[in-house]
């Protein structure tokens, strides 16, 4: 009898521990999350402006978000052609990327550690102001095709209307280097066995990539989808510091938006019932995602 008792005192000796070691962890993500998320989903039913209690008004501020408020649909479809048309250019860059620097190619390390600068400073303001000057009118782009093609191009790429967003959508492309490493991370564990088996059988290039490299790498894949959306979703410093929302409202994403409502217009409940709703989309989003990965996604787990 006494032996288990012995052994629950030492079990409970080392959850005590644990839970000594993760408390600061739990503290903050209380305080700084789960308390922050409720009183948010609170506000989202009133309307608060920082400098008066908050006054309950219901559903109206969704009232308003769906039927009264135009810049708010405005902001959702700049958000959903940035993140259809970013998210899947780079990944298919960073995946092409990952391929080429998969083989044995002088200098990889650096050529790996080149690729990722770009993700490390992307956020930064120095970048915003270097992109600017590149789109600008007076801009490097403009000065190349006018040497190329003999025609002068003053043209801002980040004021007009039709070509803002693609501007910023160029600039997240180039910020492939997360999802290039991991991709890499994910062709080093394919078996080099395959390659050198369907080689045998005759298999070119392509084959050897459509019957190998890619369904193995669907996990991998379909990680770097997920995040890719998540954060396309998010997408706010490209708009705030490149752009500021575009003209006509091209680039004004949806948590750009977001931010002005609640501290430009200090409309916090507007603001906190925006951010619940944005929430609820990439939930959606994800649970698509997840439902049919079964569909396309291959685990070595599971024999598929």
């Amino acid at each position: 009898m006494a032996q288990p008792a012995r052994a629950r005192k030492l079990r409970d000796y080392r959850n005590a521990a644990g839970y000594a070691f993760i408390s600061p962890w739990l503290i903050g993500f209380i305080l700084f999350s789960v308390i922050p998320m409720i009183v948010s989903l609170a506000l989202a039913f009133t309307k608060y402006d920082i400098l008066s209690p908050p006054e309950w008004i219901g559903i109206d501020n969704f009232k308003t978000m769906f039927t009264g408020d135009p810049r708010y649909w405005k902001s959702v479809s700049a958000t959903l052609l940035f993140v259809f048309i970013a998210v899947p250019l780079r990944l298919l860059f960073a995946l092409a990327v990952a391929i080429l620097l998969n083989t044995r190619l002088k200098l990889a390390g650096l050529f790996r550690s080149a690729f990722y600068l770009p993700t490390l400073i992307g956020g930064s303001v120095a970048v915003a102001v270097m992109w600017r000057q590149l789109f600008g009118a007076q801009g490097a782009v403009n000065s190349l095709l006018t040497a190329v093609t003999g025609q002068t191009f003053q043209t801002s790429w980040i004021t007009h209307p039709s070509t803002a967003i693609f501007s910023l959508v160029l600039l997240a492309v180039w910020q492939f280097g997360s999802a290039m490493l991991i991709f890499l991370a994910g062709l080093k564990q394919v078996p080099k066995e395959l390659y050198e088996a369907v080689t045998v059988d005759g298999a070119g290039a392509w084959q050897r990539l459509r019957w190998i490299t890619l369904p193995l790498l669907t996990p991998v894949i379909f990680f770097n989808l997920v995040m890719g959306i998540i954060n396309g979703f998010k997408v706010f410093t490209e708009g705030m510091l490149v752009t500021g929302g575009g003209p006509f409202d091209k680039t004004l994403f949806y948590a750009l938006y977001l931010y002005e409502k609640s501290f430009r217009y200090y409309e916090m409940g507007y603001g906190s019932a925006m951010a619940w709703v944005l929430l609820a989309v990439i939930a959606c989003f994800t649970a698509a995602l997840f439902a049919t990965s079964r569909n396309w996604v291959h685990y070595e787990s599971r024999g598929e």
